[in-house]
């Protein structure tokens, strides 16, 4: 994670500036012995209240997917309240791993006689445990807990748990004016398509995703969704997961939340920022928790939260572009440990083989 700039996207003579029509911008390199070998493509945005404090590539439409799921349970936060433990609320708003404690908690929202009601598509675990596995399973999904959480909700307010998935369902409508309670009451999706679990997903804009952040923070007492996260963050993601690693890093005062396909969204309370301040971290060609976590790791290092660095490449070096965060907190970057200092530098030959030659 150097501090030497990355290459811009060019912009031609008389064209409008990329960053402000949806251009992908590069946000990381990985380099052997100096020589970059993969350049990875993104968008990241910082919002404090609704104003966009800094966006590099922001403008990028996409959908939120799982990282809106503190927003999608927070339709029935008051219903599930009193009826779910604390494990349970903490896999309603997770992608987890299917590790054995996740589907257990998962499984415990709904009762045995509701279960076949559940409509995640059978799956495998995201992220094997080394258990054996024969078959796919509902419960497997990462989003197996939401899914429960939601129909237990429709249950509770006495909407039908048929077609729960469907975009005219009650769920849905109401998802959308939690949604407009952050980016205000005229706010509607240019785009609904389904997402991987079934469930409607919407178009925004990264920066509008960031501002959905900031709300989470400045309304994080309003209900139990950012304490139940920070209080079992082993369940939100799950072993070696970047939002796990966050969330019991900074001690309580980040909630992070990743999502399909490549976003993390950050919704921080910190004293600069009394508004809240909500960062949101695309990557162009999808997930990749390596190159979000080098992000990550800068992002939260200029504002004070240490997270370690994630499991080092096979002999490339990290370098993250200086402009994912606002020119005022650059002089910051240069305080960050790059590398691990352990990790061995296994790019290049230590001794002058020329000399040989």
């Amino acid at each position: 994670m150097c501090r030497e700039e990355l290459k811009k996207p060019s912009v031609a003579a008389g064209t409008a500036d990329p960053l402000q029509v949806g251009t992908w911008v590069p946000l990381v390199d990985y380099r052997r012995n100096g020589v970059t070998e993969i350049t990875v493509h993104g968008a990241i945005s910082w919002v404090s209240g609704r104003k966009v404090l800094y966006s590099y590539g922001g403008n990028v439409l996409c959908y939120g997917r799982s990282m809106m799921k503190p927003l999608q349970i927070r339709v029935f936060a008051k219903e599930l309240d009193p009826i779910l433990s604390i494990e349970s609320k903490a896999i309603s708003v997770a992608s987890h791993n299917a590790e054995p404690e996740h589907v257990a908690a998962a499984k415990a929202i709904l009762k045995e006689s509701e279960m076949s009601l559940l409509q995640t598509p059978p799956s495998f675990p995201l992220v094997p445990s080394g258990r054996p596995v024969q078959s796919p399973s509902r419960w497997y999904h990462p989003c197996s807990g939401k899914h429960a959480a939601i129909l237990r909700g429709c249950q509770l307010r006495g909407w039908s748990r048929v077609g729960y998935t469907w975009p005219h369902h009650a769920y849905h409508q109401a998802y959308l004016e939690v949604i407009r309670r952050a980016l205000g009451p005229v706010w509607s999706p240019k785009v609904t398509a389904k997402d991987g679990c079934g469930l409607p997903t919407v178009s925004m804009s990264v920066n509008e995703l960031a501002q959905i952040y900031a709300h989470l923070a400045v309304t994080r007492d309003e209900d139990w969704i950012w304490s139940a996260m920070v209080e079992k963050p082993d369940l939100v993601g799950g072993f070696n997961r970047l939002d796990s690693t966050i969330l019991k890093s900074c001690e309580g005062k980040v909630l992070a939340k990743e999502g399909a396909d490549g976003l993390l969204g950050l919704a921080i309370v910190h004293p600069d920022y009394p508004d809240g301040l909500g960062i949101v971290i695309k990557i162009a060609h999808g997930w990749n928790a390596q190159a979000t976590w080098y992000v990550a790791r800068s992002v939260l290092g200029v504002l004070g939260f240490q997270i370690r660095p994630p499991y080092k490449l096979d002999r490339q070096k990290a370098y993250v572009a200086p402009e994912v965060v606002p020119p005022s907190l650059r002089p910051r970057l240069g305080e960050i440990e790059p590398f691990d200092p352990l990790e061995p530098d296994e790019d290049r030959w230590n001794f002058d083989f020329e000399k040989y030659v």
